[in-house]
């Protein structure tokens, strides 16, 4: 995957070189054979998302529930803010695609998940008497950084594995070193049985992508007896 990555680099480099009359030559990237990539295929499941979730500060435990109710990447997950939340929709625009998305927080009088996330939220930003508009802030309010995130996380995460470890279960300590934060967009997908309804959510303009690379858990089927 790097390979590929530093390819198309220096295929966009040699593209823009073309565009300002830099150079007339064909762009030497063209034919170039990519390396196949397979799709990531961590599943996070129940026992490992308790366990790094019980380790996780507050803050991280914010970030984890945000992401899984909207399924966004961590990136459009840490910029949330109550800017955002406006006449019964929490406002996305997808910083990797641009996308737009009203992901809606009632179904008629019902208050779904994730309102219920967001109200106790934000009464409890109210009484630490944090004004930030950020959804995702630490303890003093300022608006998590992705340095900020990824330090907690590897932390909650390792703080887990050795807990795991101490239990005498080796094989669920390596698991869950290697539960990453971005894992967390396909396990929403994953638990979503509504394929339309997850890639709709996810902002992708197909469903090819959605059952590609993030469903991550095979079909439910019935025992033979």
């Amino acid at each position: 995957m790097r390979a590929n990555r530093e390819i198309a680099l220096l295929s966009t480099i040699f593209t823009f070189a073309r565009e300002w009359g830099l150079t007339e030559k064909a762009n030497p990237c063209t034919r170039l054979r990519r390396n196949k990539e397979t799709p990531r295929d961590f599943y996070a499941g129940q026992i490992v998302w308790d366990a790094v979730y019980t380790e996780a500060p507050s803050e991280l435990r914010d970030a984890m529930d945000l992401a899984y109710l909207t399924g966004q990447r961590p990136a459009d997950v840490l910029k949330a803010s109550t800017a955002d939340l406006n006449n019964g929709f929490l406002m996305v625009s997808q910083g990797k695609t641009e996308k737009r998305l009203r992901i809606r927080l009632h179904d008629g009088i019902d208050a779904s998940n994730l309102s219920q996330f967001l109200d106790a939220l934000l009464e409890r930003k109210t009484m630490a008497g944090i004004r930030s508009s950020n959804l995702i802030t630490n303890q003093a309010g300022l608006r998590m950084s992705y340095a900020m995130l990824r330090n907690r996380w590897d932390e909650a995460r390792e703080k887990a594995a050795i807990k795991a470890e101490a239990d005498g279960d080796s094989t669920l300590s390596a698991t869950i070193r290697k539960f990453q934060f971005r894992d967390i967009r396909p396990k929403a997908a994953s638990e979503i049985d509504d394929i339309n309804h997850a890639s709709r959510l996810l902002g992708h303009s197909t469903q090819e992508m959605t059952k590609k690379v993030y469903r991550r858990v095979g079909e439910v089927v019935n025992p033979t007896k």
